[in-house]
């Protein structure tokens, strides 16, 4: 939630694979995910049609604040999330919900959300699913990313930059702002995929 949901259909910027036809059976088995939203069933955004997405959120993401105009079905089907309801992103008042674990979430409510670990979580309910994040006193509806024209002025840092995180170091591959956490998407040097907030990240030294 890197990433996250993302979701409009962006959690911290999603890229879905296109959704099957409503009414044909599938079978999917749990899998590992290469894109950040996996759409089983039906279509997020049709007002009134039932959907199932799988999303997947890297190590060291955190889900801003944030809410939906439906009801929200998550169940947490691999690793472990910090997921906790409120205004504000307190780990401290986050309950870690592992896999097999299942939350109900009503429409209009403030949530958040830290994946110290990789997991993945599938969400369920009837559409249209939009993401409202909060920024301050105000709701967006998209994320900033690095790939904005004013990126420069919200963004420390920009693609391809080497830096350095308690993860260890790598590349930036993405960017994204809620209007109130700032968290890249990093491509690490021994290969692995993870997020770092803003504050969390330095150049290397030399």
């Amino acid at each position: 939630m890197r990433r996250v949901l993302v979701v409009s259909l962006l959690v911290l910027g999603c890229t879905a694979t296109a959704p099957p036809p409503a009414r044909h059976s599938r079978l999917v088995p749990l899998k590992a995910m290469t894109s950040d939203v996996e759409v089983l069933f039906g279509d997020p955004e049709v007002p009134g049609q039932p959907f199932v997405m799988r999303i997947r959120e890297l190590p060291g993401g955190i889900i801003p604040p944030h809410r939906h105009p439906v009801d929200e079905h998550i169940t947490v089907v691999q690793g472990s999330l910090w997921f906790g309801i409120g205004e504000n992103a307190d780990m401290a008042h986050a309950q870690k919900l592992e896999a097999g674990s299942y939350a109900f979430i009503p429409k209009g409510s403030t949530m958040f959300g830290f994946t110290p670990e990789a997991a993945v979580v599938q969400v369920h309910g009837v559409g249209p699913f939009h993401i409202h994040w909060r920024a301050g006193n105000e709701w967006r509806e998209q994320l900033k990313t690095l790939d904005d024209p004013d990126a420069a002025t919200v963004f420390r840092f920009r693609k391809g930059q080497h830096v350095t995180t308690k993860r260890g170091a790598g590349r930036i591959r993405q960017g994204y702002d809620s209007g109130e956490v700032i968290g890249y998407e990093i491509d690490g040097d021994d290969g692995t995929l993870f997020m770092a907030l803003e504050s969390e990240i330095e150049l290397p030294r030399g």
